[in-house]
This record gives C-alpha cells, sequence and structure tokens, in this order.
C-alpha cells in the first residue's frame, strides 16, 4: 500500500456558491476530508491587463494521491476558463488531524 501523503489544496472561485458546489462534489467522492471557503480580493494579469476581483478561496485537505480526480472534477465545475488549482504537502500537523484527513479520503494512487 502506498504511504499517505497528506496535501492542503487551494482555488479560488467567482462566487461562494461556486465554492461550495465544488466542495460538495469532491466530499460526496471521497477525494478529500474538508474544505474551508473564504472570501479574498484578487489582483492577477488576464488577457494583456490586470484585472481586479473579490473571489472565494477554497482550501482543501486531502492526499497527494487524489491530485488529477480532484482537478478533474474542479475543471468539470469552476467557471473560469484557467481556474487556479494548486496543492502543496503538509510537511507537519497534528497526527490525530493528518490521521483524519486519511481516514476520510479515498486514494487515488494508481502506484
Amino acid at each position: 500500500m502506498p504511504q499517505f501523503e497528506p496535501q492542503l489544496y487551494y482555488v479560488t472561485t467567482r462566487t461562494k456558491g461556486e465554492a461550495k458546489r465544488i466542495a460538495r462534489a469532491l466530499l460526496l467522492e471521497h477525494l478529500i476530508a474538508g474544505a474551508n471557503i473564504f472570501p479574498l480580493e484578487s489582483l492577477y494579469w488576464w488577457q494583456e491587463k490586470i484585472c481586479e476581483e473579490e473571489e472565494f478561496a477554497l482550501f482543501m485537505q486531502s492526499s497527494k494521491a487524489n491530485f488529477a480526480r480532484i482537478e478533474e472534477v474542479v475543471k468539470r465545475l469552476h467557471s473560469y476558463e484557467i481556474p487556479c488549482i494548486v496543492s502543496t504537502a503538509i510537511t507537519q500537523g497534528s497526527h490525530d488531524f493528518l490521521q483524519w484527513i486519511h481516514e476520510n479520503t479515498k486514494n487515488n494512487d494508481t502506484k
């Protein structure tokens, strides 16, 4: 069995409803253990101009093995042409919390 590698996923969305819809879809498939949604202001380059928008940040706890499937679901449900979908390793954390992530996510590693 492959080793569990916890990850924190970050996705930005146009609306809070879109963030909730994405989180619920990922939860139903047990691709994430949980999600947090925060309002934010974003400034970024798009089509050769600087844009400034209100967005919502979606932080999700899962495993490295689930990246491809999470990306697929997010792209299917997202309204942006190029959605922000990134992850970073959780290198330290409460043992109990990391165990909770592991117990509440499927392991989609194909190794």
